[in-house]
């Protein structure tokens, strides 16, 4: 089976973005394929690459980029949701005059016709709010 996540969730605020990350674990373990998780709203904050939370919690961008890595999962984040936020990947950095961008290694910025795609290939979605 082909799922595709969306996560709208803060990693910190709620455990929703763990408990996609277990369901995404447990779903590759029994076999099944990601083919993209999709960071959403508060979300996009797992693409953070600045985040340094406290050394007895998880750091969640390098948890998802090695994930994604090791099963080719495509790591989407929302274009409009990070730029309200501050998250800026490399082009929009660029463009704003930014000497560096916001977005974890592992992770791109994408629209919402992206997630649309994911859906359309996915036999079954899931969100974690």
């Amino acid at each position: 089976m082909i799922y595709a996540l969306q996560i709208n969730a803060s990693p910190y605020a709620d455990h929703a973005g763990l408990d996609a990350y277990r369901f995404a674990l447990a779903a590759l373990n029994a076999g099944h394929r990601i083919n993209r998780i999709f960071f959403y709203r508060e979300g996009v904050y797992h693409a953070l690459r600045y985040a340094t939370p406290p050394d007895d919690e998880p750091v969640y961008q390098r948890q998802w980029a090695q994930l994604a890595a090791e099963h080719h999962i495509d790591l989407a984040v929302c274009i409009s949701a990070a730029q309200r936020r501050g998250l800026l990947g490399p082009d929009e950095a660029r463009r704003q005059g930014k000497l560096d961008d916001d977005l974890a290694p592992g992770f791109r910025i994408a629209g919402l016709g992206l997630w649309l795609e994911a859906l359309l290939e996915a036999d079954r979605h899931l969100i974690f709010d």
